[in-house]
């Protein structure tokens, strides 16, 4: 079962994703500014993407890869919002605060990657251990 930090992050990566394709929807079908929407469009919907697919992983190790890959998508947004603001491509505003969100949610996935990895190498050192105990004692 999900806890509710888990569904935390699904729920801000869905509102990122609304509100990045929100902003794609009020900027205008402009060649060359078009790629960059289409671009940020992609990456900004692929956080809560690559998230409800790591909710149904099948390991962990599926886990951690479906949310890195979420992470990759978050940076890459960030980086497009970034292009966004220098551009002065939509509100200044909503462009500061989505890069602000897409900043937290990079820290945010970082951490879960990192502790999720940490657990995992703490798991097979624990069974590594077991497994020597049983095998000293038999």
């Amino acid at each position: 079962m999900a806890t509710d930090n888990a569904q935390d992050i699904r729920e801000r990566a869905f509102a990122f994703g609304c509100a990045v394709a929100r902003l794609a929807l009020s900027l205008a079908p402009v060649p060359g500014v078009r790629c960059i929407v289409d671009q940020l469009l992609k990456s900004g919907t692929g956080v809560g993407a690559n998230l409800e697919e790591a909710k149904a992983g099948s390991s962990r190790r599926e886990f951690v890869r479906l949310v890195e890959i979420s992470l990759r998508e978050a940076r890459e947004s960030l980086y497009w919002l970034r292009i966004c603001e220098a551009l002065k491509l939509g509100s200044t505003d909503s462009v500061r605060e989505l890069k602000g969100e897409a900043d937290q949610l990079v820290r945010i996935l970082t951490a879960i990657v990192v502790n999720t990895k940490r657990r995992m190498v703490i798991g097979a050192i624990s069974a590594f251990f077991i497994l020597n105990s049983a095998i000293l004692l038999s």
